[in-house]
């Protein structure tokens, strides 16, 4: 129940090891790829290795993760990274190198990942994107995630004003369910009319 691998046509999704140090810096030291994540690029190996450990190694000591690197099949080698949170909102999110960028490979990801919590009995999934990068939103869309409302949040640790969509997904059933918790939380919140593209 911990990061099972999966694989998809083209890739592997698996979990990151002290091996993938290399390629977790890749990722993560990237502005554009980071610049809408809630920490600033990374500056060295070092700083990798704490990440990793803080945010990886971690969630594989827990009883139940999903925390994935996104691997080509071809060299198993990771290029983004995409995990579903434990905590109540159950967080879905997502990151890729640019290189990679606009071959759909964060949906082919995203979906064996949704398919992968919800046979193993997760309720629901949530996931938020900044209104700036709706392309992050197009991904919750393509694996049938529900735009539920919008909040402003003043973000940290950059402390700057963001307006973020919410998602979710609910796969009990309970179609009527949405989680409040931004929304009860920040005073700032409304549904906005989405123009379908």
């Amino acid at each position: 129940m911990n990061t099972p691998a999966i694989e998809t046509e083209r890739l592997v999704l698996r979990k990151f090891t002290e091996d993938d140090m290399e390629a977790l810096f890749l990722i993560l030291k990237d502005e554009e790829v980071n610049k809408f994540l809630p920490w600033y690029p990374i500056k060295n190996l070092e700083e990798t290795k704490k990440f990793y450990e803080e945010r990886y190694a971690a969630k594989y000591a827990e009883p139940q993760a999903y925390a994935y690197a996104i691997c080509l099949k071809e060299d198993n080698y990771p290029i983004g990274y995409i995990k579903v949170d434990m905590e109540e909102h159950h967080d879905f999110g997502y990151a890729l190198r640019k290189e990679f960028w606009h071959k759909s490979i964060v949906s082919e990801a995203a979906k064996a990942v949704v398919e992968q919590v919800k046979k193993d009995g997760i309720p629901y999934i949530t996931a938020t994107h900044d209104r700036n990068n709706p392309r992050s939103g197009h991904v919750m869309e393509v694996v049938g995630m529900k735009y539920c409302y919008t909040y402003e949040e003043q973000w940290q640790p950059k402390d700057v004003p963001v307006f973020f969509r919410m998602y979710q997904l609910n796969f009990d059933g309970n179609n009527e369910r949405v989680y409040r918790k931004y929304w009860n939380m920040y005073e700032n919140h409304f549904i906005e009319k989405l123009s379908v593209e």
